[in-house]
């Protein structure tokens, strides 16, 4: 199967994984660009669950890494699946201008 995008999402991640045991794991199917676990391993905030986000160099490695679904790592079985990557619009600069945060109500 041919992937367009180079990036996979992981749910049902362990609150106690760490993003370098997510680098580990997923380094072994290719090589990884950008990887970003939410929330983040400073994170005060206590969490049931955790979500990651792997960007691989090949687009081939996302076919690979969803073979890693229902793989129980830590405490939990992982759900692996392509996660469609979003290109950031150039607005035009009319628009740009135009934009900002709305007059306040000064009163009628």
């Amino acid at each position: 199967m041919n992937y367009t995008t180079k990036v996979v999402q992981v749910t049902n991640v362990s609150p106690s994984t760490t993003s370098e045991q997510m680098r580990t794991l997923f380094g072994f199917l290719g090589t990884i660009e950008e990887l970003k676990l939410f929330p983040p391993d400073d994170s005060p905030m206590p969490v049931t669950s955790r979500v990651c986000f792997v960007k691989f160099q090949e687009p081939e490695s996302v076919g690979v890494s969803q073979h890693l679904t229902n793989t129980v790592f830590v405490d939990r079985a992982l759900i692996v699946v392509p996660f469609a990557e979003v290109k950031k619009a150039k607005a035009a600069p009319s628009l740009m201008a135009q934009s900002g945060p709305l007059p306040a109500n000064r009163g009628l």
